[in-house]
């Protein structure tokens, strides 16, 4: 079985996913509109990215900035394109949604993920919102293996890595008690120069937006500075 650390790269269309694959890439996390943090894009960009490159492909599915889920027709909608992108052949997803309270809106969640057919699922950084990590974390491992995440992408505090840097390596001394069997993928403000400690720790997968565009959000991934981080995870 390979150690080899997972390597997760934003892509916002198929320029990027072909950038990113050629840089070391081993997934890819498909978003549109980052000026709102990332929401569900068209089926149509997910079937060219699909088109373009094999990789492993979680699509975003988010309708708003902010971590609610909406109205009834706003969870209505999200589950329309649920549905959309599983027939378009999505099959690996990204999602998460926090009531008034900050506490995961399990009527939500599940509502979305029934739609999803058994598909692995990140939970977003909703959690970095969370009001209680731990009772979010609880509360999701009791939903049915099949609905439950795989994956929390988190920074272990709203304000990034450099903040969140204790909480995360709590988290990952805590692997494999009930509630902390999903993987850690951390994102959010994460640097080079938090690997070490973070690989030391266990943690194993790892995810960038930015860092993979040296000339912002408006310029496509670079395959140069995608490549500096895998040779950094391997």
């Amino acid at each position: 079985m390979s150690n080899r650390a997972v390597l997760e790269v934003i892509a916002l269309d198929a320029e990027d996913a072909v950038a990113a694959r050629a840089g070391g890439a081993d997934r890819l996390e498909l978003v549109t509109d980052m000026a709102a943090d990332g929401l569900t894009p068209p089926r149509e960009t997910f079937a060219a990215i699909r088109a373009a490159v094999d990789i492993p492909l979680r699509v975003m599915l988010r309708t708003a900035d902010g971590f609610s889920a909406g109205s009834a027709a706003d969870q209505e909608l999200l589950a329309a394109r649920a549905r959309a992108l599983r027939a378009e052949g999505a099959d690996e997803f990204v999602l998460g949604f926090l009531d008034a309270d900050g506490s995961p809106d399990l009527a939500a969640i599940e509502a979305v993920v029934a739609e999803l057919g058994g598909c692995k699922w990140t939970f977003h950084r909703a959690i970095d919102r969370a009001a209680d990590r731990d009772q979010l974390r609880k509360a999701l491992a009791e939903l049915p293996e099949s609905a439950a995440p795989d994956t929390y992408l988190t920074a272990g505090s709203a304000a990034g890595v450099d903040a969140g840097l204790p909480v995360l390596l709590a988290e990952a001394a805590r692997r494999g008690e009930p509630g902390y069997t999903a993987q850690i993928l951390v994102g959010g403000g994460l640097a080079l120069s938090h690997l070490p400690v973070l690989l030391a720790a266990g943690i194993d997968a790892f995810h960038i937006g930015g860092a993979a565009r040296p000339d912002g959000w408006t310029a496509p991934v670079s395959a140069a500075a995608v490549a500096d981080w895998r040779a950094a995870l391997s």
